[in-house]
């Protein structure tokens, strides 16, 4: 990635919850993500709510959205995987907000969108 394409906002250690999920997901306002962010990389360890764990690996583009994979166990005990493309918001108070349109790449396979957000600490 050349300098000039390089992202301005950086992900590093910082915590996101949801705040709207289309019906077939499975992210709620209880599901913490713990997010990192190392030059065009992110990854992201998330739990809570109906989710057990799971993990996100992807790259932030240089448009600054975010294309990344996701999978997780499910507190059915259900290995879960998708793909998610992300477009960041930056809210008033400095806060980062993702419009996500996410796929299950398991089970129904269907599709979706959600808004997570910063977490205030």
């Amino acid at each position: 990635m050349a300098d000039s394409e390089k992202p301005s906002i950086s992900l590093e250690g910082r915590r996101f919850g949801a705040v709207d999920n289309t019906g077939t997901g499975e992210v709620s306002d209880q599901t913490i993500f713990h997010y990192h962010h190392k030059q065009d990389l992110i990854w992201a360890t998330y739990a809570g709510g109906s989710i057990r764990f799971g993990t996100l690996t992807g790259l932030m583009l240089p448009d600054g959205s975010l294309d990344f994979r996701y999978n997780h166990v499910n507190m059915k005990n259900e290995m879960m995987t998708g793909q998610c493309r992300s477009t960041i918001e930056i809210l008033t108070d400095g806060r980062v907000r993702f419009h996500e349109r996410w796929q299950w790449t398991s089970g129904d396979k269907s599709s979706g969108t959600s808004i997570i957000e910063e977490l205030r600490y």
